[in-house]
């Protein structure tokens, strides 16, 4: 059995839209962002960053993994699926991973900060934030010309590589980014979306109020 330690932010659903995908046995422990829970000597224990999600595995001695990417990975892993099929599909998996990790998050994240959130409207901030993510989603809408998903032959594999950006990505709105003519990553964003296991993932985590989220800390900055 895994617990899950999380809240809804694209970070968040990354984990419960991939314990859905592997049908994996969870159970959820909602983490309240506007209490500050995550900063509590409890969650800490699992987690010192103080970020949600976590996830405590007991059937591996009460296991904790904290990290979205590494959760993912270490689920991944664990159930030996959406994984890659060779030693190249899973490097090739991983790069994404940390494209997300090191792009994507942040940089929508900082987004969000200054479009959605900061009091004040600092124009070069927000513009360069969006640009920013607008430029790693056509990195994305590039890598998918031809395909159906990021990795594996041919139109390629549903993987643990399209969860994590697509986590982030369908939020562009709420980050102001227009991806007005980048239709490969339209038509990318619906497929996943229609997926049942990934509307459950993101169903599933009790919604905060965006204020509460940014009292919190978490902002959707952290990756």
């Amino acid at each position: 059995m895994i617990q899950l330690y999380t809240a809804a932010t694209p970070n968040g659903w990354k984990a419960s839209v991939l314990l859905e995908e592997l049908a994996i046995p969870y159970e959820l422990k909602p983490v309240n962002l506007g209490a500050a829970e995550q900063k509590e000597a409890w969650f800490l224990a699992l987690n010192p960053n103080g970020r949600i999600p976590a996830i405590v595995d007991t059937a591996n001695d009460d296991f904790a993994v904290f990290e979205s990417g590494a959760i993912m990975l270490y689920l991944a892993e664990r159930s030996g699926q959406l994984y890659g099929n060779n030693a190249k599909e899973r490097s090739q998996i991983q790069q994404w991973l940390m494209f997300q990790m090191g792009g994507v998050g942040p940089m929508m994240g900082q987004a969000n900060v200054f479009f959605r959130y900061f009091p004040e409207k600092i124009q070069p901030a927000i513009e360069r934030y969006q640009n920013e993510g607008r430029r790693l989603l056509t990195v994305l809408d590039n890598a998918l010309e031809g395909r159906d998903y990021l990795v594996g032959k041919d139109r390629g594999d549903y993987s643990i590589a399209d969860i994590a950006n697509w986590c982030w990505a369908h939020t562009h709105e709420w980050s102001g980014i227009d991806i007005d003519g980048l239709n490969n990553l339209k038509g990318w964003i619906e497929r996943i979306k229609a997926r049942p296991a990934v509307q459950k993932g993101i169903d599933t985590p009790p919604r905060a109020k965006p204020e509460d989220v940014v009292k919190g800390g978490q902002s959707m900055i952290q990756k």
